[in-house]
């Protein structure tokens, strides 16, 4: 006989519980528009809050506020969009701060606050593996998707990245796997209000928490640094007796001290490092080779994404999903896996020359931490392509790792005299003068490095500034290099 397919109680109640509620959507962005098409189609009567106005929202060609409000959703928008909120429900979105006077007000007048993110995760039956830090996140994220795929498991990736998960957790299966990048945003208020009211409001959760590593980030929204790091906390401190818990093992303080915390839950704590040689246990680099737990995995080579930073996010990944994973579905995605889009992800090698696509990168500090996954045999080898929309920051800091690695410039765009001036008026400059090309236009840059790279050498789009002067954002732009570096 077939078996039965599986039947979500938790939803289910969750759904009755929701008919003829009225709730409060504050941020209408990614997550919260697949939400309040959720909510209607279950009964409640939704308020969508957004400090933009109704004309700025109207330009987000995922919302039509025009079917939503004939389908009785009621927009308040502008300044005092948070003013005299009474529905029973507010559902919040990641950006806004959880201590809002008006959201606290709400509270004690009796709505239950809570999140897209929380509802999903109270409601969803598969395993969760749950990805934070500083850096890394995305990669790290995806590449433990890449694996668990590789085992032969249906993976759901979300979060940060992916689809919003909520309106499809009824085709969710226990067997599945649910793999979440989470930002300090979303972390810092899961669990933070009691919402006895709240059918499944206590969230426990992951059973896989990574922490990547934790460094200063969004200070501008946490009211310091500890807030910052303690928003982490939630990837571990909600999770079940016997959860893991994945740590780099040269982080700071925080990160120490929390592995110290975990143990206490009685979590099971693996860490890595690519820096301190071979170890017994987590995972560790030695004589070019990845260890885990003591087991050689596979040489670093084999993975085609380069960086230091990345062997560590294989490490972390690989950690995660040790448990469901065999050892040879790690290698062959290390073999395979050419990055995650934009991000230093390998476009094609032909007759000799790597083309990477790091769109993404557009700041000066971004195209810097891009040079330095490079190893020094590459210095003298890399055509990079420079340059782009003028956000008024100086280049000052790229002159050095420009010079030093001794690369081939190719630069447009409306910064171009900029980054000309930046790197040739620097004191490195006058002792290693790289060879600059100025050119007409992004394809112009493209065609000229692709042109002029010889077998060995790489090409990289690394721009260290936004897209806007000539692409819509920094995916058009690397769609744009992919088709240049494909054209016959």
């Amino acid at each position: 006989m077939p078996e039965t397919p599986y039947f979500n109680e938790k939803l289910r109640l969750y759904k009755e519980f929701l008919k003829g509620k009225t709730a409060s959507v504050i941020g209408v962005g990614i997550s919260n528009i697949p939400l309040i098409s959720f909510l209607l189609e279950n009964g409640a009567e939704v308020v969508a809050r957004d400090k933009k106005t109704k004309e700025a929202l109207s330009e987000n060609k995922n919302l039509n506020i025009e079917k939503l409000e004939k389908d009785g959703v009621k927009f308040i928008t502008g300044e005092n969009y948070l003013d005299d909120i009474r529905e029973e429900i507010v559902y919040k979105s990641p950006g806004v701060r959880f201590d809002k006077p008006e959201i606290m007000k709400a509270y004690q007048n009796g709505a239950l606050i809570t999140s897209e993110m929380e509802a999903f995760l109270s409601l969803c039956p598969s395993k969760i593996i749950v990805v934070t830090g500083s850096n890394g996140k995305t990669t790290t994220t995806t590449l433990t998707s890449e694996i668990l795929k590789r085992a032969g498991h249906k993976v759901w990736l979300g979060g940060n990245i992916g689809n919003p998960l909520l309106r499809v957790v009824d085709e969710i299966a226990p067997e599945d796997f649910t793999v979440l990048e989470l930002s300090s945003f979303q972390l810092h208020t899961i669990n933070r209000f009691e919402n006895k009211g709240l059918p499944f409001a206590h969230v426990i959760f992951p059973d896989v928490g990574v922490i990547t590593n934790i460094s200063p980030n969004h200070l501008d929204w946490h009211t310091d640094m500890d807030e910052y790091a303690n928003a982490k906390k939630a990837v571990f401190s909600h999770a079940n007796v016997g959860a893991k818990l994945v740590i780099n093992r040269r982080s700071d303080e925080y990160v120490k001290a929390f592995a110290t915390e975990a143990r206490a839950q009685d979590l099971f704590v693996s860490d890595f490092s690519a820096y301190d040689g071979k170890t017994e246990s987590g995972a560790s680099l030695e004589g070019g080779n990845i260890y885990i737990d003591g087991e050689k995995y596979f040489s670093r080579d084999d993975i085609l994404i380069p960086g230091l930073h990345n062997v560590e996010n294989y490490m972390a990944a690989i950690l995660a999903t040790k448990d469901f994973a065999a050892k040879t579905d790690a290698e062959n995605t290390a073999k395979t896996f050419t990055g995650v889009h934009h991000r230093l992800e390998l476009i094609k090698e032909k007759d000799g020359v790597k083309f990477y696509n790091s769109s993404i990168d557009s700041s000066p500090s971004r195209t810097a931490a891009a040079l330095s996954c490079f190893s020094e045999a590459y210095d003298g080898k890399i055509n990079i392509i420079l340059g782009g929309y003028d956000k008024h920051i100086p280049f000052d800091e790229l002159a050095k790792p420009l010079c030093e690695k001794n690369c081939t410039l190719y630069v447009a765009g409306h910064t171009a005299q900029k980054i000309y001036d930046a790197v040739t008026k620097s004191g490195y400059f006058k002792k290693n003068p790289v060879k600059i090309n100025m050119c007409e236009n992004f394809d112009s840059a493209v065609r000229l490095a692709k042109k002029n790279a010889k077998s060995g050498e790489i090409v990289l789009l690394s721009p260290a500034c936004a897209s806007f002067d000539e692409f819509a954002n920094f995916e058009k732009r690397g769609e744009r290099f992919a088709y240049l570096v494909n054209e016959q």
